[in-house]
C-alpha cells in the first residue's frame, strides 16, 4: 500500500457541496492522514469581489474534520500545507473537493512541483459552475498529472 494522505479542497459552507460527497470525504478522512483548505475572503489579498463579483465567506470553516486545516486566499493552497504534506513522508496525495478544474487543479500543480504524486478522487470532487460534473477537471488532471481514481473501489487503503 502506498503511503498517502488526503487533501480536501474548500469543502465549506460557501460552496454547495452535495451531502453524500461530504459524508464520503468525512469517512475517508478518518482512515488516512488528512489536510483541508478553507477559502476565506480578504479583498486586500485576492480581488474576488472586485474582479469576479463574488466572494467566499470571511469566516467559513471546513465541513471536514481533517487532521490539519489550512486557510487560503485565492486559488493556490498555502506553502505551509505543502511543507506539512512533505513532512509526512508520503508517496501520493489523494485530492478531492470543490472546483476540480480550478482550485483542485491549482493544488495539483503545487503538489506535482513539490514532488508529491497528486491523485484526483473524481467521485469526491465537484466542478465549478462552468462544469458542475467535474469532468473538465478530471480531463485536465489526467493530462497534467495522470492519476485519476473514478471510485472508492480503486483506493488502496489496506
Amino acid at each position: 500500500m502506498p503511503r498517502q494522505a488526503l487533501l480536501v479542497v474548500d469543502v465549506q459552507p460557501s460552496f454547495d457541496v452535495p451531502a453524500h460527497i461530504v459524508d464520503a470525504i468525512k469517512a475517508l478522512a478518518r482512515q488516512i492522514p488528512s489536510v483541508a483548505t478553507v477559502e476565506r475572503h480578504d479583498e486586500t489579498v485576492t480581488p474576488f469581489d472586485r474582479q469576479l463579483g463574488w466572494k467566499p465567506g470571511a469566516n467559513d470553516e471546513s465541513l471536514i474534520a481533517a487532521d490539519r486545516i489550512f486557510i487560503k486566499h485565492g486559488y493556490l493552497p498555502p506553502v505551509a500545507m505543502i511543507e506539512h504534506l512533505k513532512s509526512l513522508d508520503i508517496d501520493r496525495v489523494l485530492v478531492c473537493g470543490i472546483q476540480s478544474e480550478t482550485c483542485c487543479l491549482a493544488a495539483g500543480f503545487m503538489l506535482f512541483d513539490a514532488g508529491l504524486q497528486p491523485t484526483l478522487l473524481e467521485w469526491l470532487s465537484v466542478g465549478s459552475s462552468l462544469d458542475p460534473s467535474g469532468a473538465l477537471g478530471a480531463r485536465l488532471w489526467r493530462h497534467h498529472f495522470g492519476p485519476v481514481l473514478a471510485s472508492a473501489a480503486e483506493l488502496d487503503l489496506d
